[in-house]
């Protein structure tokens, strides 16, 4: 049976790894930007996260000949009006990193007690195919930030951000773990759907 090619149009390793991870099964050969030659990037400067998914779908799909999938995602601080939101991946300055990021967010909410605490994380995804959406799924998941980083797994704010029902960061849980309950699983479960019936109709 013939595969249908699906572009990631992500630079970050954590984040395809699980998007990977979770479409394994499917009838689909998955590439990098790295794998597929595409060393063009797009600079993200949408004010939104569904802006910066369907600018880099398209910007990338223009150039590749099967599916693209881009995602854009990221933390929402009530505290912090939203913030750091789109910017989450460049909280701490152009020399950001997850280490820094998070000592920001932990020194922005320092004393605050656990109910002001409040967050969710957002994930937004946009499939395009040759300059065209033709999928796009929003998804979401309320926590809390720990008062330190905990746990050892995941990336980005994975160590603070607390999932109440189980009482663990994404960084305590397993892969498996987090990937049923967290915004990024919840998003790729329904496009493991959609990719289902449409690698059905591609290769009939």
């Amino acid at each position: 049976m013939s595969k249908v090619k699906l572009l990631l149009a992500t630079t970050n390793q954590g984040k395809a790894k699980e998007i990977k991870t979770y479409l394994k099964g499917l009838p689909l050969e998955i590439y990098s930007l790295e794998e597929a030659g595409l060393k063009e990037t797009f600079p993200e400067r949408g004010k939104t996260f569904s802006e910066n998914a369907r600018g880099k779908s398209l910007f990338y799909s223009k150039n590749w000949e099967g599916l693209t999938l881009a995602e854009d995602s990221g933390l929402e601080i009530e505290h912090l009006q939203g913030a750091p939101g789109v910017l989450s991946a460049r909280f701490s300055g152009p020399q950001a990193t997850d280490e820094k990021n998070n000592q920001k967010v932990l020194e922005l909410l320092k004393g605050l007690p656990i109910e002001r605490r409040k967050a969710r994380f957002v994930s937004y995804l946009a499939l395009a195919r040759r300059g065209e959406i033709i999928r796009e799924i929003e998804e979401h998941v309320k926590g809390l930030i720990a008062f330190e980083k905990r746990g050892s797994r995941g990336f980005g704010y994975d160590p603070l951000f607390v999932f109440p029902p189980l009482g663990k960061t994404f960084a305590e849980l397993h892969p498996e773990e987090k990937n049923k309950v967290s915004h990024r699983g919840r998003a790729l479960k329904k496009l493991k759907e959609f990719l289902r019936k449409y690698s059905k109709r591609a290769v009939s």
